[in-house]
C-alpha cells in the first residue's frame, strides 16, 4: 500500500473553504447587507409619485352647486407645478382661478363660481417633491 504524504491545512485552505470566519467579518457583512436592504427600502419612498387619496366633490357624486373642488394627495407636491381645474360638459373651463395648495402641501382646492345644472370633469395634475407628473380626472353631475 502507498502512503500518500501528509498535507498540512493552513490558513489559505480553511480560509476558501468558508467554514471560519471572523467573527469581526462576519458582523461588518451582516452591517452591510442591513444598510443595503435599508437604503433600497429609503430609494423607493423617496421615489414614490402622488395619488389621491379624496376628492370633492366625490367621483361620479351628484351634488349642490360646490364652492370649491378638491383633491388631496397622499404626497406632499410641488404648488407651482400641480394643477386643479374644472371644465363643463363643452370642455369650457368654469373659471380662470388658480386652485391653492394648503400648508401640508398635500391638498388642492378650487374656488367655484356658481354652478348651472349639468356635468363637470375636475383634471388634476400632481407634481410630487421628487418630481415625478401624475395626472386624472373626475366627473360629478351638478343637480
Amino acid at each position: 500500500m502507498s502512503k500518500t504524504p501528509y498535507a498540512p491545512r493552513t490558513a489559505q485552505t480553511t480560509r476558501t473553504s468558508g467554514a471560519r470566519l471572523n467573527p469581526l467579518r462576519r458582523a461588518a457583512r451582516g452591517l452591510a447587507l442591513v444598510a443595503a436592504i435599508g437604503l433600497t427600502g429609503l430609494s423607493q419612498g423617496a421615489w414614490a409619485h402622488a395619488h389621491p387619496v379624496s376628492s370633492e366633490p366625490a367621483a361620479q357624486a351628484t351634488v349642490d352647486a360646490p364652492k370649491s373642488a378638491r383633491v388631496t394627495f397622499d404626497s406632499a407636491l410641488e404648488g407651482a407645478l400641480s394643477k386643479l381645474t374644472v371644465v363643463d360638459a363643452k370642455g369650457k373651463p368654469v373659471t380662470e382661478a388658480k386652485a391653492e395648495l394648503d400648508a401640508a402641501r398635500k391638498t388642492l382646492t378650487l374656488a367655484l363660481p356658481t354652478l348651472a345644472a349639468g356635468d363637470y370633469q375636475a383634471n388634476w395634475v400632481a407634481v410630487a417633491n421628487d418630481g415625478h407628473r401624475t395626472q386624472g380626472s373626475f366627473k360629478f353631475t351638478v343637480k
